[in-house]
């Protein structure tokens, strides 16, 4: 219950958050009244509900469609479909719709907005890179997402924080022709700046222990945390030598591991945990259960 209400806390201030943008614009480009402020902050209430409601029908399609995921059959990929189908025996979960992403770029996502609609997605460079145990360790910590219910929220998040990056960015490009005195000019520039850094630390905190949950819970199920812990590390070495040049940093919570390139500050943001971290979780998990493999 806690961390139900503590996930509707952080998606109520990813939304006021983009109200705030839409307050702004409607001051600053307005004519500097309240009136237009409300305006503007209503107008982005309103767009706020529509991208909620777009995330919620339409945000695997526009997960997929983003990184150009292929839905395959069994007989198109029998390696990935037998093993996704053997956790979904285990977890008594329905067996998920299957996707490819064409990139060598080793990683995985779940999406879907429940478990009936979820769709686990692994690249071409995730098949190649990883042997079966390895493989089974990651599609397994996606299966987890979609039986703990995170892949919708975690869907949402991305699209929202999406949003709120690209009004941002509207702000910004606004204040070069807009309403500049005193000082408005700044206000936006900062505005535009510090909102999507907002909201990747919303996200940040949306996504972490989802992530440590998922590696504990994927592992638990199929009795092997090394395995996962083995893929993990393959996976980190892997993205940072070819980060994928294509999609937005706003999905990259849904990755097994951060498919951009995060150097220096940024990298404290990241919406997942070190991989350093999760790999000792799982040593420990190990040993704790006797589950060596």
């Amino acid at each position: 219950m806690q961390a139900t209400l503590r996930t509707i806390a952080l998606f109520a201030a990813l939304i006021g958050l983009f109200m705030a943008i839409g307050w702004l614009l409607g001051y600053f480009f307005g004519q500097g009244t309240t009136e237009d402020a409300l305006l503007g902050m209503t107008f982005f209430l309103a767009i706020a509900a529509v991208m909620n409601f777009i995330a919620y029908f339409f945000s695997s399609k526009i997960v997929l469609w983003s990184y150009k995921a292929k839905i395959v059959s069994k007989s198109d990929a029998p390696r990935l479909y037998n093993t996704v189908n053997k956790i979904a025996l285990k977890a008594d979960l329905p067996m998920p719709k299957i996707a490819i992403v064409p990139t060598q770029t080793p990683n995985a996502f779940a999406t879907g907005r429940n478990k009936k609609t979820a769709v686990v997605a692994a690249t071409e460079g995730l098949l190649q890179t990883l042997t079966d145990d390895e493989l089974e360790g990651v599609l397994a910590h996606e299966m987890a997402h979609v039986k703990g219910r995170d892949i919708l929220v975690m869907s949402a998040a991305a699209t929202i924080a999406g949003a709120i990056a690209f009004a941002a960015r509207a702000a910004l490009w606004s204040s070069i022709g807009g309403r500049r005195d005193n000082g408005n000019g700044i206000i936006l520039i900062v505005a535009a700046i510090t909102a999507p850094l907002a909201a990747m630390l919303l996200q940040l905190a949306i996504s972490r222990n989802r992530e440590y949950r998922a590696d504990r819970e994927g592992s638990l199920l199929i009795q092997r945390p090394l395995a996962l812990a083995r893929a993990l590390e393959k996976l980190e070495i892997a993205n940072r030598r070819r980060p994928l040049q294509s999609g937005s940093p706003a999905s990259a919570s849904l990755f097994i591991v951060n498919p951009f390139n995060a150097q220096g500050l940024v990298s404290l943001f990241m919406t997942h945990p070190p991989v350093k971290s999760r790999v000792q979780k799982l040593h420990q998990l190990a040993e704790e259960t006797g589950f060596i493999g």
